[in-house]
C-alpha cells in the first residue's frame, strides 16, 4: 500500500507497497518499497539539516555506480514532506537483492567464507580506486587530535579493559604512522553487516551513509570487531583480496594502531546504546587484546594461525 503521507517524490504515486527497515544503526529511516512495476526499491529519509551531508553522499553512490559489482544504485534525491513533520531529505536507491551476509555466512564451508572474503575485499578495492578529490592536507593532524582525544575520553569513562596500559601507549608510540599515507573515499562501515549475499551466491554492498575520506588501513579495523568475530576464514579472505596475497608490514602497523585505539573508544561510544552494547564492546576489546597480545604483536594471532 502507498503511503499517501509522503509528498514530493517523483513516482511515489506507482509505490504499491512500503515497509520500514528496521535493520541498521544509522539515523536515516527505511523503507522497502514495491512499485507497480514490481521493482524494487530503498527509500532513506533523513532530517532536513542533513541536506548537505546527504547530496554528497548521493553523488559519491552515482560515482561508486560505475563500478561493477552489486549494489544499490542511485535514483533520486530532493526533500520531500510527509504528515506531522518537518521537511525531511529523501534518497532513493534500488534495492539490493539477497539476504544478510551475516545471517548466511557461518553455515556455509569455510572454503566458501573464505572465497567470499576474497570477492569482498576486491570490492574494497574497487571502492578505493576512485581518485578522491578532496583537500586532505590537514588530515594528520586533524586526526590525531581526535584519536589522543578520544583516548583521553575512553580514561575518563567508568567502563575499562583490563590491561588496557599498553594499548594506551601503543597509540600514543605509534600515531605518527598515519602521516604520508595514501587517502581514499572511504565506505565508512565495510564489514559483514552491511554486506549482501546475492542470489548468484556473491557480494552485494549497502549503507554508503558513513562515508567519508582518509588512510585506506583504516576502514579495516572492523575486520577485527565484526568479521574476525563471525568468520576467520571469510576475514582473512577479506584482507588477501584487497592486497591480491599477504598485507604489507606498513598496513599491518597500521591497522594494529586503529584496532587499539577503536577497542578503547568504542567502549565509550557505546555508553548512550546501554550496557549490552557496552558489553559487547568490551567483550570485542579482551578479544582484541588477544588477538594482539596486548599489542606486544602487529599481526593478529587469527591472521597467522
Amino acid at each position: 500500500m502507498t503511503d499517501t503521507r509522503i509528498e514530493g517524490i517523483p513516482g511515489a504515486e506507482t509505490w504499491r507497497m512500503i515497509e520500514p527497515v528496521l535493520k541498521g544503526w544509522s539515523d536515516d529511516q527505511k523503507y522497502y518499497i514495491e512499485d507497480k512495476e514490481d521493482n524494487k526499491l530503498l527509500l532513506r529519509l533523513s532530517a532536513g539539516k542533513s541536506f548537505a551531508r546527504k547530496q554528497d553522499e548521493f553523488a559519491l553512490i552515482k560515482r561508486f555506480n560505475e563500478l561493477d559489482f552489486p549494489m544499490s544504485q542511485a535514483l533520486g534525491f530532493g526533500t520531500c514532506s510527509a504528515a506531522g513533520r518537518e521537511e525531511q531529505v529523501y534518497m532513493l536507491l534500488t534495492w539490493v537483492e539477497g539476504v544478510p551476509l551475516e545471517d548466511r555466512l557461518t553455515v556455509l564451508a569455510p572454503e566458501e567464507q573464505y572465497k567470499l572474503g576474497i570477492e569482498a575485499g576486491r570490492i574494497l578495492k574497487k571502492i578505493h580506486s576512485i581518485p578522491c578529490s578532496n583537500d586532505l592536507s590537514g588530515w594528520e593532524m586533524s586526526m590525531q587530535t581526535k584519536m589522543l582525544r578520544r583516548i583521553k575520553e575512553y580514561e575518563d569513562c567508568p567502563y575499562h579493559l583490563d590491561g588496557d596500559e599498553q594499548a594506551i601507549h601503543y597509540v600514543k608510540e605509534n600515531i605518527s604512522l598515519i602521516h604520508n599515507v595514501e587517502k581514499v573515499w572511504h565506505h565508512g562501515d565495510f564489514h559483514v553487516g552491511n554486506l549482501i549475499y546475492t542470489p548468484e551466491g556473491g557480494i552485494g554492498v549497502i549503507d554508503f551513509n558513513r562515508w567519508d575520506t582518509g588512510d585506506y588501513a583504516e576502514e579495516f579495523y572492523k575486520v577485527q570487531f565484526f568479521d574476525r568475530e563471525l568468520s576467520i576464514p571469510f576475514a582473512k579472505g577479506k584482507l588477501d583480496g584487497y592486497f591480491a596475497g599477504s598485507p604489507p608490514e606498513a598496513f599491518w602497523r597500521r591497522q594494529a594502531l586503529y584496532v587499539a585505539y577503536s577497542s578503547l573508544f568504542s567502549i565509550k561510544w557505546a555508553i548512550p546504546f546501554g550496557m549490552d552494547e557496552i558489553q559487547g564492546m568490551l567483550a570485542r576489546g579482551r578479544q582484541a587484546f588477544q588477538d594482539y597480545d596486548a599489542f606486544h604483536r602487529y599481526i593478529p594471532r587469527w591472521y597467522t594461525e
